[in-house]
């Protein structure tokens, strides 16, 4: 009998284990803040410079800034496996702007959240059509 109830105590275990494994892979970040108006925050130096900072933990985040900071080595290392479409549209669009017009500030944001170049050799190809 005892040897049932560790068997079954065991078979548990291992269920538990690979229902928390499922639940977490199918996790996504929140779709809360996916209709934030990107263009008016790149088109404004105060409102990007505001999220800039937030990111570079020099000042006060918002909400959403909050939001992205917390999920932004995630989205980098697992290739924004969680992000909602328009989550991965918002990011391309972002990183094109900054890539493009604000090369200081990507540098900044470069050095904090890819310090190896791990990512950007990763993604060098899509960098690249940001140029075109």
């Amino acid at each position: 009998m005892k040897q049932f109830v560790a068997i079954l105590s065991v078979l548990l275990a291992t269920l538990l284990l690979a229902e928390a494994a499922r639940i977490r892979r199918d996790e996504k970040y929140t779709t809360k803040y996916d209709n934030i108006n990107l263009d008016e925050i790149l088109e404004s130096d105060r409102l990007l410079d505001n999220y800039f900072k937030c990111l570079l933990e020099k000042g006060k985040c918002t909400p959403e800034g909050t939001e992205l900071k917390s999920h932004i080595e995630d989205a980098l290392q697992n290739d924004c496996a969680k992000c909602s479409e328009k989550q991965k549209e918002g990011a391309a669009k972002v990183i094109k702007f900054l890539y493009k017009n604000k090369p200081e500030q990507w540098k900044e944001l470069q050095e904090k959240y890819d310090p190896n170049n791990t990512y950007t050799k990763k993604y060098e190809d899509k960098l690249k059509d940001t140029t075109s």
